[in-house]
């Protein structure tokens, strides 16, 4: 089965008020399976723009993905969010078929 992944692109506003919804944000991930790939490191955008902070989760699943983002846990977190920053959040299913050169 194909994971799942949150891809978010952020401009932060507040850095004190984000940060707590950081903390905040914790508690849906861990219950739903979550894990960073990416967390805000060094960035280029090599085509088109890009926010200044990039993140990448991984969800055992899309539906696990799909579940956090709408569940109770991070309805509080968002909340938290909204103001402190602009987010761009896509939820996305993984690819788990041939690669390119796979013989």
């Amino acid at each position: 089965m194909a994971k799942g992944y949150w891809i978010a692109s952020v401009d932060v506003r507040d850095a004190e008020a984000y940060a707590a919804y950081v903390r905040e944000n914790a508690v849906a991930f861990a219950k739903y399976g979550a894990r960073f790939l990416v967390r805000g490191g060094a960035a280029e955008a090599v085509e088109g723009g890009m926010r200044s902070r990039i993140v990448v989760l991984e969800f055992p699943d899309h539906a696990a993905a799909l579940a956090c983002y709408h569940s109770p846990e991070y309805a509080r977190a968002k909340a938290l969010r909204e103001g402190a920053s602009v987010a761009d959040v896509v939820v996305v299913e993984g690819y788990d078929g041939a690669q390119p050169g796979a013989a």
